[in-house]
């Protein structure tokens, strides 16, 4: 009885002992683990809390302004998680989808931002409304599933991307995010979004 006392005892004491580097290392691999919003970085009561969401956003901000981006690259933030709405101009060429050698330097430097986040990442194409059938892109849904795809590949095969994470969609004319009444607002509409799923 003394024996199991005195080891009893000696557990509790180690308990209230918590090693704050070793606690935050467990709590930390633990939340990239199950892709977490929060992440506690100091013992329980101390509360201290910051949010891994903000910090990848203010990173993505940053990356646009300091590439002056911002005529080509909007940032959004829903339910879904944190989007990318990459215009079609600095990516491709017109009713094509074969990468130009701006959209490398471009998908390079998101890259090195979400190479290593544990969310899923899904690449989603779209189009404005204008018909398009030609020999290669029998319709709009053929075009903007072939821009995602390109896009994905690219992140993957040259920038190691981790393919068990990336998706693709295309969507077409389909979910704009302007009207199709001005050149203006159809070419926001033509887009690679890379969506960085919650």
């Amino acid at each position: 009885m003394i024996t199991l006392l005195l080891g009893l005892f000696i557990i509790l004491y180690a308990i209230s002992n918590i090693d704050s580097s070793k606690y935050k290392s467990v709590v930390a691999a633990f939340d990239n683990y199950f892709g977490n919003d929060k992440l506690i970085t100091t013992i329980p009561d101390k509360k201290t809390i910051i949010t891994p969401k903000d910090k990848l956003s203010e990173e993505l901000s940053k990356l646009i302004v300091q590439n002056n981006y911002s005529g080509s690259i909007q940032l959004e933030e829903n339910e879904r998680g944190i989007i990318l709405h990459i215009m079609d101009k600095i990516l491709f060429s017109p009713a094509n989808a074969d990468l130009n050698e701006a959209s490398k330097t471009v998908l390079k430097k998101i890259a090195d931002v979400i190479r290593n986040l544990p969310n899923d990442i899904r690449i989603e194409g779209f189009t404005d409304n204008t018909p398009i059938n030609n020999s290669k892109f029998p319709s709009n849904w053929h075009l903007s599933s072939a821009r995602a795809l390109n896009t994905a590949w690219y992140l993957i095969r040259i920038e190691g991307i981790s393919p068990d994470k990336v998706s693709i969609v295309g969507n077409g004319e389909n979910q704009p995010i302007a009207s199709n009444d001005s050149p203006e607002s159809r070419a926001r509409n033509r887009r690679v979004d890379i969506v960085i799923l919650k």
